[in-house]
């Protein structure tokens, strides 16, 4: 990560490089009831795994740029209050392209970057108490998207 990057996206960059590895953790403090231990989500009057949001982001920058897009999932982690047990990400070559997959106990984040077409992206798929819309403002800051659209498919429907 170069302070150039993080700049560009309002970190200080000290604080970030500790914070860096921090994994984030859900405190609900809401007991679980006996044997419901699945996160199905009970809302409006449907039970459903999670959400899964398809999000596209077009005329966006920094796509090339590893530092910002491993900030940027690690900050949409914590936005929508989930819980980041790996992040792998792979940067193609000579495009600058980047694919990355955050892993969660809640499910998952996933992007890929087409740096030369300004265009990325991202599936946000969460069950439990996260929140995964709240990942959405924080792409948009991060990578200056001029354009987004959202998809929403609910899994799981029972």
């Amino acid at each position: 990560m170069t302070r150039h990057s993080l700049a560009q996206i309002g970190v200080d960059a000290e604080a970030t490089a500790v914070n860096a590895g921090a994994e984030v953790e859900v405190q609900t403090g809401k007991p679980v009831a006996p044997g419901d231990h699945d996160h199905f989500i009970e809302r409006d009057g449907l039970r459903y795994a999670g959400s899964h949001l398809i999000i596209d982001l077009w005329d966006a920058d920094y796509l090339d740029d590893r530092g910002v897009v491993e900030l940027a999932i690690r900050r949409a982690v914590r936005a929508a209050g989930a819980t980041l047990l790996h992040l792998h990400l792979h940067e193609f070559q000579p495009s600058g392209g980047i694919s990355g997959v955050a892993v969660l106990a809640e499910s998952h984040i996933s992007i890929h970057t087409w740096p030369e077409r300004d265009y990325a992206a991202v599936d946000v798929f969460m069950c439990g108490d996260a929140r995964p819309h709240q990942v959405v403002p924080v792409l948009k800051q991060a990578f200056n998207a001029g354009r987004i659209t959202i998809t929403e498919q609910l899994r799981g429907v029972v």
